[in-house]
């Protein structure tokens, strides 16, 4: 009965603590403006078939996809013990479904116990090429300091969850062959049933059954702070990555999108529609220059990211040393929108009339947005459907179209295009020479 009260009260507070941060995490996405999202449901569910469950794109670089498939297959399987652990923690029983699965059960958890030893083997290679190894895309400058620590914490937490498991398995296995009240016997399952009687089989009973029930705790605290601390880590892409690939754009990818405002103005110039009656004074704003002038859709994206850095390593401006990083601009974005859900929960600033003197332009330098050739390299790369493409062109519509910035080097291009209707300098007018023959 202690026990179960016990677990009733930490699952409240981690249910608390969870709510806050997915809280934080869903206000912060909402500050991003309204865009209307469907069509095509049969190639949106296949995109989350194939590639958030499928993992498809991940095997585009084999040997890492196999080590985190280990872990990902871990991860889902494992949660129908986890189901058995929350239903034995308030209940106070245990082994609450051995009765009603027999043999089934014993086959289940032998193939947990199987994946976990897998996850354990790709988390020890995953942390030697972090660093060991030193895999260049994990040693880019956006990744230092605490992104490199979380995805270490991350796999630390991995070794401590699986520790957990077989010490838990490991124990209730001598219990149960020693015949102690409440240990029902479930048969041998794959790994502890030769693990627990090696390191636990010369231990008296009391000692047996503290570490049974050390690994039972720390097995399902590991569980719950690992799910409050999701909100804060770049592994929140655990959950994120399904609806983020529901809602990626199906379109091909180097389609892009059209401003309407200038649309609107071409319109008017080729006579198919007239202009207001009475224009407004204010000139529009094109692009977007902050978490307010992106979508809601954009800053799901960032907060999807996985920081992998496959968009990076695939990079051609990245790879020729220019600064652009589309890993570190997805960060910059998720950073600005922590900073602005922050200001605005802590009361420095309202929703409605948000001024703190700073957007997107103070995380992104006008160089990284200008090394982008367009080339869809980091949209291919993603694992996840992320688009890094898209935020890089409307800041740099809203600096060129909007601020009346740019390189020097492309005014001549700019004014070609505005007099002449072409990239170059011509003398002729366009309808001349494009219809020259």
């Amino acid at each position: 009965m202690l026990q179960s009260i016990l677990f009733v009260v930490v699952l409240g507070i981690s249910g608390w603590f969870a709510y806050r941060g997915y809280g934080r995490v869903w206000k912060n996405i909402r500050l991003g403006k309204a865009e209307k999202i469907g069509g095509n449901p049969a190639g949106r569910w296949g995109n989350v078939l194939r590639i958030a469950f499928g993992q498809r794109k991940m095997f585009n670089n084999m040997l890492p996809a196999v080590l985190h498939f280990f872990i990902y297959a871990a991860f889902l399987i494992t949660q129908i013990e986890l189901i058995e652990i929350l239903a034995d923690g308030l209940t106070g029983s245990h082994r609450r479904f051995a009765p009603y699965l027999g043999s089934f059960y014993t086959f289940v958890i032998s193939f947990i116990e199987l994946l976990s030893v897998l996850a354990l083997v790709a988390t020890l290679v995953f942390l030697a090429r972090r660093n060991l190894l030193r895999v260049p895309r994990f040693h880019k400058p956006e990744l230092k300091g605490w992104p490199f620590r979380d995805a270490n914490f991350i796999l630390l937490g991995e070794i401590i969850l699986i520790a957990g498991i077989f010490c838990m398995n490991g124990g209730d296995k001598v219990l149960q062959s020693r015949g102690i009240e409440h240990y029902r016997l479930t048969g041998d399952f794959a790994i502890s049933a030769w693990l627990g009687p090696t390191l636990f089989g010369n231990l008296a009973d009391s000692t047996v059954l503290a570490l049974e029930r050390f690994g039972w705790w720390l097995h399902i605290l590991t569980v719950f702070g690992f799910f409050c601390y999701l909100p804060y880590s770049k592994h929140l892409h655990i959950l994120l990555a399904f609806p983020n690939t529901w809602y990626a754009r199906i379109s091909p990818k180097g389609k892009m999108t059209n401003m309407p405002e200038v649309q609107k103005e071409v319109r008017i110039m080729l006579g198919i529609e007239q202009p207001d009656a009475n224009p407004s004074a204010d000139l529009p704003e094109f692009g977007a220059n902050d978490v307010f002038s992106l979508s809601w859709y954009n800053l799901l994206q960032a907060y999807s990211c996985t920081e992998c850095g496959r968009c990076t390593a695939a990079c051609p401006a990245n790879l020729t040393g220019k600064k652009l990083s589309p890993r570190k601009i997805m960060m910059d974005v998720r950073d600005r929108a922590e900073e602005v859900g922050r200001q605005i929960q802590n009361g420095a600033y309202a929703l409605e009339n948000y001024t703190d003197g700073k957007s997107l332009f103070d995380y992104i330098a006008p160089e990284e947005l200008h090394a982008c050739t367009t080339c869809n390299a980091c949209v291919e790369a993603c694992p996840v459907l992320i688009n890094p493409l898209d935020i890089i062109l409307q800041l740099r519509r809203h600096e060129i179209l909007t601020q009346s910035a740019g390189p020097s080097d492309w005014l001549p291009m700019f004014n070609s295009i505005e007099n002449n209707g072409a990239a170059w300098a011509m003398q002729e007018e366009r309808d001349a020479w494009r219809n020259a023959e």
